[in-house]
């Protein structure tokens, strides 16, 4: 790991290639030259991205208002969430499937429309299964822009895997903007304020339509290489724990600062913000680490640097001191995040839809779904138990990126 370090502090490139591991490579200087520039189209799919992702936000963000105003309780307000997650997460391989087989220039667009048009009708009323089918097709909407939209953002970002780690970012500012657009505006209109999130996925739509006609609907040819179907199992793995680390810790980061750390509530909010923000500025640098010194060191660095960060986070005292970490957890977490959407698909080259669809989609719910052992944890415990736990799940996440080959290149 100091060896994958010093690589990066020197500025080298170093390809990774079928025929070696990691050590006795000879690296090439890269002189004058630093991470591929990001091609301008990546930040119109990262945007979209954000605008698709914004709407998985907005389901957890939107269900207090939905149980004070139907008066649902603990377990119907579970039901929600799981509606969401449930159509987000199992029907993306499928979608993955369909997208590398057909040509379907339209289904993100399709796909963001329908997660905007679920989420802006769930709160206009009507009776709970209603509700909880509309939460579904939202997340089923979601399904349906991951594949398709990994797919083609992999083919607008080129060689670059910062280009990529962009894409990823835009997911991620727009789950963030979520909660922080939710609360003023169904704090003042109620669950009936949902229909006002409508015009970000109409919008998004009409630009990827336009996009699409742009490109006249061509498929681009498949990348040559054979699928590397064990490889991506282990990646997999590692977007499962990551996932589970990053759920984790923004469901019960501001329960610690509350009632271990004797926080305020906006300093529980600030330490939220600190990980989430950090979590974008992750998505980037992974890429731009993974253009320097090759993806997998990318996923291995990222699981290295979470241990010691996450370390500091629980052993920190006081409210105020371990902010920095907070923001440095998110960093750590999300480094490897765009590196594995793209290392799937060159694990899989002729599959890129559906190694997006895992990734992206059934990789990070399933993740997700691992939340409440930790909720487990902080009944029996307490909150400071948790992030004791999470100092050592990047562990796992280190092991499985030491069984990870590096990608074929041709």
């Amino acid at each position: 790991m100091l060896a994958d370090l010093r690589h990066i502090r020197a500025g080298y490139r170093q390809p990774e290639g079928p025929s070696g591991g990691d050590a006795g490579r000879v690296a090439t200087i890269a002189e004058g030259a630093g991470a591929p520039s990001v091609p301008r189209r990546m930040w119109m799919w990262a945007s979209v991205h954000a605008a698709d992702d914004f709407y998985q936000g907005l389901v957890p963000a939107s269900i207090p208002y939905l149980v004070l105003e139907r008066h649902y309780g603990y377990v119907a307000a579970s039901g929600l969430t799981l509606a969401a997650t449930l159509g987000g997460a199992l029907p993306q391989p499928l979608v993955g499937v369909a997208v590398d087989r057909l040509r379907l220039p339209r289904l993100a667009a399709a796909g963001v429309l329908l997660a905007g048009l679920g989420f802006a009708a769930a709160g206009l009323g009507g009776p709970y299964a209603v509700v909880w089918t509309l939460l579904l097709l939202s997340g089923l909407g979601t399904a349906m822009f991951h594949p398709a939209a990994g797919k083609a953002a992999r083919d607008a970002a080129g060689g670059s895997v910062t280009g990529m780690s962009v894409f990823a970012a835009g997911g991620t500012v727009g789950f963030f903007l979520a909660p922080v657009l939710a609360v003023p505006v169904l704090g003042a209109w109620g669950a009936r304020g949902t229909a006002a999130f409508l015009p970000p996925a109409v919008l998004a739509a009409f630009v990827l339509v336009r996009d699409a006609r742009g490109r006249g609907g061509a498929a681009p040819a498949a990348a040559p290489g054979r699928d590397r179907w064990r490889p991506f199992a282990v990646l997999t793995g590692i977007s499962v724990v990551r996932s589970a680390m990053f759920s984790a810790i923004a469901t019960f980061i501001g329960l610690y600062w509350i009632r271990h750390l004797g926080g305020s509530a906006v300093l529980a909010g600030a330490a939220l913000a600190c990980f989430l923000g950090g979590g974008v500025l992750g998505t980037i640098a992974g890429g731009r680490i993974a253009d320097r010194a090759g993806p997998v060191r990318a996923v291995r660095i990222g699981a290295a640097l979470a241990v010691p960060v996450l370390a500091g986070l629980r052993l920190a005292p006081g409210p105020l001191l371990p902010l920095p970490f907070a923001v440095l957890a998110g960093a750590a977490v999300n480094v490897p995040f765009a590196v594995l959407v793209r290392l799937g698909q060159d694990y899989l080259p002729g599959r890129p839809g559906t190694a997006a669809g895992v990734t992206l989609g059934l990789g990070v719910s399933a993740g997700g779904l691992l939340a409440p052992a930790f909720g487990l944890a902080a009944e029996a415990r307490g909150t400071p138990l948790v992030f004791t736990l999470l100092c050592f799940v990047p562990l796992a996440a280190l092991a499985l990126a030491l069984l990870l080959p590096p990608p074929d290149r041709g």
